[in-house]
């Protein structure tokens, strides 16, 4: 019997993500135990990462668990030309679960077809972002008091954005409204367009930022243009300053909104939007330790 792994968000249904979320609140209250004494995670990133990677080996160092792996693929042996399949069939020889980010889409789908362990998708490529729309998630619970019926602005690129991609996925079951903002080559894939359109979500699109989609928001969730999924240069210099959102302008937001963004953040968040109460994005990465935590106890089959 396969073991369960979480690949796309989907992979969890509405009552499992309230069970994730019910748990992330109990570890953010409680985040010092020993349910992973004797444990030994693998975190596998061929792609750089900061927050991901530390909020996940912090979750198993905070459990008493151990870490192993890498956090830069050019010291692994797929520079030798290892294929991804041997490289996880022999990390799960050491490991009882692996966290895996790659920059190839379907990477994680891949890997947990091949190993005996549970794999978390930390990233692959522009696909999906799971445990990022899992702290997304119980950040705006944590915010807004529910998930139901909330308006979320999402604005910068919505085609390259798997977190993005995920967080529409996740919040289907709740019955959102989604602005979605983004200049013209970075719209939202017509894939999830059409997801809105077979779950009845409503939705509506934008190319201007303009206060209409910031005053109406319960959520303003500010991304990147990401650099790394350009494959012509001239192309993001075009759109890499498009949006930017300064203090001003969320003046005549409403008073429960909270400014959200999966990180890191280059531009499109000035400086000045830091200390205005309704920003929540160091928290919200903050919220990535406990969730995380929840997750891998969760596949492991530990009671919180």
């Amino acid at each position: 019997m396969k073991p369960k792994s979480l690949v796309n968000i989907s992979d969890y249904g509405k009552e499992d993500i309230q069970r994730i979320l019910k748990s992330a609140t109990a570890f953010k209250a409680n985040p010092n135990r020993d349910l992973l004494q004797g444990r030994v995670v693998a975190t596998l990133f061929f792609e750089p990462s900061t927050r991901t990677r530390l909020s996940f080996e912090t979750a198993v160092n905070r459990l008493r668990g151990r870490i192993v792996g890498f956090s830069d693929a050019a010291t692994s042996s797929s520079t030798k030309g290892e294929s991804l399949k041997d490289t996880i069939k022999m990390v799960s020889n050491y490991a009882d679960l692996i966290v895996m980010r790659h920059h190839l889409e379907g990477s994680a789908r891949y890997a947990s077809e091949v190993s005996p362990v549970p794999i978390i998708n930390a990233g692959d490529g522009s696909n999906q972002h799971p445990t990022q729309t899992l702290l997304d998630m119980f950040t705006i619970y944590e915010t807004q008091g529910t998930l139901e019926n909330l308006t979320i602005t999402i604005v910068g690129d919505l085609k390259y954005g798997r977190a993005v991609h995920s967080l529409i996925q996740g919040l289907s079951y709740f019955s959102p409204t989604f602005n979605f903002v983004a200049p013209e080559e970075l719209r939202i894939p017509e894939k999830y367009k059409l997801f809105c359109d077979k779950n009845s979500i409503q939705y509506k699109e934008y190319t201007d930022f303009s206060p209409e989609s910031i005053n109406c928001a319960d959520i303003l969730y500010m991304t990147r243009v990401q650099k790394e999924r350009f494959t012509d240069l001239m192309e993001y210099e075009k759109v890499k300053n498009v949006y930017i959102l300064h203090n001003e302008m969320l003046n005549n937001s409403k008073n429960n909104l909270k400014v959200l963004h999966p990180l890191p953040r280059v531009k499109e968040i000035n400086q000045d939007v830091d200390d205005n109460p309704k920003a929540y994005y160091f928290q919200q990465a903050k919220n990535g330790m406990f969730t995380r935590q929840a997750v891998i106890c969760d596949l492991l089959g530990l009671p919180i």
